[in-house]
């Protein structure tokens, strides 16, 4: 099979944000998406919601070491007082633009479709505010979209995201230290590994399952049948981001020299890419035999991410 590298539209809503807050100085998308960490692994989070994303992670962490490896800061504040937050927000909007996130992405009706929570978590910059709304890039694909300010605030709250804390934006991104990116790639690769030992869960629910373990027991759950709201969570996100940010990956680590564990990563990207078809024609026998073939790959990667 032919490789080439992916290119287009997907769900990269915290790695699009990071670029346009880093402007100039942004690396690509896929050596954002790698840096985060979110390639290395899977996850069941108590027992039900399954992402291609490192076991015991999510956006807010990854952002966090993201910004780190690659030698920037940012001021990171969360408010619960909604009013308090909104005064905050417009006077950091004084000094540019600002990263706000995790939201509820139900509660953007710009987006069509959209009516309510969804358990969605989203990440957008903020451009302007002002007493009647609020103005943004969505990296979703809706440049300077307007939005009530009632709206924006209630899916700002992020009361229905899994975690993070309520009106979570970032400001004030300095870069303190020149990181090339293939620096910042190996720099990575540490946490990376660990998440890949299965000992980095102990924050999730009761239940969460890791790595091998958590494609082992979404096939089991799949083979013996896949209801819509877990159909709809896999086909409409978990797949398609999960399948680009291995193929970031791969790319990433085959420019480092990691060959091997860039092989293991398109053999991952591969498998979960080949889930959408499945799952959206149901065809879930199929497709559990998918997530068991791509069970001992994360082993397999682990020792491979150590190799020089």
């Amino acid at each position: 099979m032919i490789d080439i590298s992916y290119r287009g539209s997907g769900p990269y809503c915290y790695a699009n944000s990071l670029a346009m807050m880093l402007g100039s100085e942004a690396p690509s998308t896929a050596v954002l998406e790698t840096v985060t960490g979110s390639p290395f692994g899977m996850q069941l989070v108590g027992g039900e919601l399954p992402f291609f994303d490192a076991f015991g992670w999510d956006p807010d962490i990854g952002i966090g070491e993201a910004l780190e490896v690659l030698g920037w800061s940012a001021e990171t504040v969360s408010e619960p007082d909604p009013d308090a937050a909104f005064a905050r927000l417009v006077a950091s909007l004084a000094d540019g633009p600002v990263m706000a996130g995790p939201i509820e992405m139900g509660h953007l009706r710009y987006q069509p479709g959209m009516t309510g929570p969804i358990g969605a978590d989203h990440f957008l910059v903020v451009l302007a505010s002002d007493d009647e709304s609020v103005t943004v890039h969505d990296p979703q694909g809706y440049p300077y979209a307007r939005l009530p300010r009632a709206e924006f605030a209630a899916a700002w709250r992020a009361e229905t995201v899994a975690y993070g804390k309520p009106h979570t934006m970032r400001t004030d991104f300095r870069r303190h230290t020149v990181v090339e990116e293939d620096a910042a790639i190996a720099g990575a690769l540490p946490r990376a590994i660990e998440r890949l030992c299965g000992e980095t869960g102990a924050g999730l629910p009761p239940g969460s399952l890791g790595n091998a373990d958590a494609a082992l027991a979404l096939a089991a759950r799949i083979a013996s049948g896949c209801d819509p709201e877990l159909r709809g969570l896999l086909v409409h996100f978990a797949i398609r981001v999960g399948a680009r940010r291995l193929s970031d990956a791969s790319a990433c680590l085959r420019r480092i020299g990691r060959d091997k564990a860039a092989e293991i990563a398109t053999t991952q990207a591969r498998l979960v890419g080949s889930l959408q078809y499945d799952l959206v024609t149901e065809d879930d026998v199929r497709a559990a035999d998918t997530l068991r073939k791509l069970a001992p790959t994360y082993e397999e990667l682990r020792p491979a991410l150590t190799a020089s």
